[in-house]
């Protein structure tokens, strides 16, 4: 094997490591919740900033860091986020109180964020346009082993060890990555050296991202409609801010002048929107209503990321040798196919369509995603891998915030101020019923944005 081969196989291994760390930790996290509001004595709300102050502090910073990566190098972004990463995972597992798990995984958010925003752009950089389906498929189908053996292995190690040995062990896997990146990866890579850097406009991105971000957490309560409301106005400054300044945080041009890029971008955070909330909504209509342990209702919401590991590499293939849009709007389709039964379900629905209708989901959140990245990160010149990465992954972030603002509404309207708990099976039935089809109308939506984006390939 030459150098260069060997060096492109590290690189694979490095960010595939890290696209299967923070899917992992937070799943695993998620199941540890019960045990950690017990031992740090947390509140329902507070407990609920556990996972959030990561998700929003990972989606405001994710499109700056990916700009300084493109000034600055992604390789040194990408390795201070992993070891801002894998400090914060330690700080964790040592946490004394909730304040300070909280603020250390904000911390950690940031840290992921520079993950985020580097990986997919060092891959895009260093491998062929011809190889880079198959590349980004096996990257994708990491984040999905992450997802399917986060609970089983963060369910061990909190029942036999403790849940701060899930925060040790990610630690420890992030070790191994900064290893590979800081001693076996030689190159660098740069798309805008010679640039500035926007410092006013990242500021005026925070706070609208942060706002909109919040705002939709909040709802359906008043002061939600105030703060999405700065957002917005926020957003109209940064635009305007955007279009004056010699060297932009977020090139406008990305989004008006190129199709591709634009509805790629569009169609992700309709495919996050619609389908991040079903393994919530089938969580609870399982273990309320069917009356499952959380131990069988894990067992059958890990059909879902066990069909997406499996099948990503095979559709990253399949976007190298076809056009990237036709594979992943076969894929958006897939997920409709998916949701529409959902729609259906009532207390005696067997468990056998459940699972049938998370195949179906898993096949084609599979067929989406690896190809649409290609498609995105395809449209862009090498001076913006990183600010494309970045924008690719905060359309994530926002999509499962919407897609959770949607179902936190509908509960709100249908079930009331009431505890979930409380709640009459009933009641929760039609509220699922109801976001499903939301969800359901929402992937159509995104079939036509996907196939709008034109040929990738002219």
């Amino acid at each position: 094997m030459t150098a260069d081969k060997k060096q492109l196989y590290i690189l694979l291994c490095a960010t595939t490591l890290s696209s299967f760390l923070t899917p992992f930790m937070g799943s695993g996290v998620y199941v540890a919740l019960p045990v950690m509001a017990r031992e740090l004595s947390m509140t329902a709300l507070t407990l609920s900033w556990v996972a959030s102050s990561f998700i929003l502090a990972a989606a405001i910073t994710l499109v700056p860091l990916g700009r300084l990566a493109d000034i600055y190098g992604r390789k040194k972004i990408f390795l201070s986020g992993a070891v801002i990463f894998t400090l914060s995972s330690f700080l964790c597992a040592w946490s004394p109180t909730s304040t300070f798990l909280i603020f250390v995984r904000v911390i950690q958010g940031v840290g992921g964020a520079m993950i985020f925003s580097t990986g997919t752009a060092m891959l895009i950089s260093a491998y062929p346009p011809e190889e880079r389906g198959k590349i980004l498929g096996i990257n994708i189908a990491a984040v999905y082993i992450g997802l399917t053996v986060g609970p089983f292995i963060g369910g061990l190690l909190t029942e036999r060890l403790g849940w701060r040995y899930i925060f040790l062990f990610t630690s420890l896997l992030g070790i191994l990555v900064i290893f590979l990146i800081a001693f076996m990866i030689k190159e660098e890579w740069k798309g805008a050296e010679n640039e500035g850097f926007d410092f006013t406009g990242s500021l005026l991105y925070g706070v609208a991202l942060f706002a909109v971000m919040y705002g939709f957490s909040l709802l359906p309560e008043l002061p939600a409609v105030g703060l999405i409301g700065l957002g917005v106005i926020c957003f109209g400054f940064f635009m305007r801010q955007q279009l004056r300044t010699p060297y932009p945080l977020l090139d406008l041009r990305l989004f008006l002048d190129n199709k591709v890029f634009a509805f790629s971008n569009l169609a992700a955070l309709i495919n996050y929107c619609a389908t991040f909330a079903v393994t919530f909504l089938l969580s609870l209509y399982l273990q309320h209503i069917k009356a499952l342990t959380p131990s069988q209702t894990g067992i059958i919401l890990i059909a879902e990321p066990a069909v997406q590991a499996l099948f990503s590499p095979l559709a990253g293939r399949l976007s190298d040798r076809f056009e990237p849009r036709i594979i992943a709007s076969l894929g958006m389709a897939l997920n409709v196919l998916g949701l529409v039964p959902l729609m259906f379900i009532r207390s005696d629905t067997s468990i056998h369509y459940i699972v049938l209708c998370l195949i179906v989901l898993g096949v084609g959140f599979a067929l989406f995603s690896s190809p649409n990245v290609n498609a995105t990160m395809s449209a862009v010149e090498n001076k913006y891998y990183g600010i494309a990465s970045s924008i690719l992954s905060t359309m994530r972030l926002v999509g499962q915030m919407f897609s959770m603002g949607i179902t936190m509404l509908v509960f709100a309207v249908i079930l009331g101020n009431s505890p979930l708990a409380q709640a009459s099976n009933p009641l929760l039935l039609k509220s699922t019923q109801i976001i499903f089809f939301i969800l359901g109308i929402l992937c159509c939506a995104g079939i036509f944005a996907s196939l709008a984006r034109g040929k990738v390939r002219q």
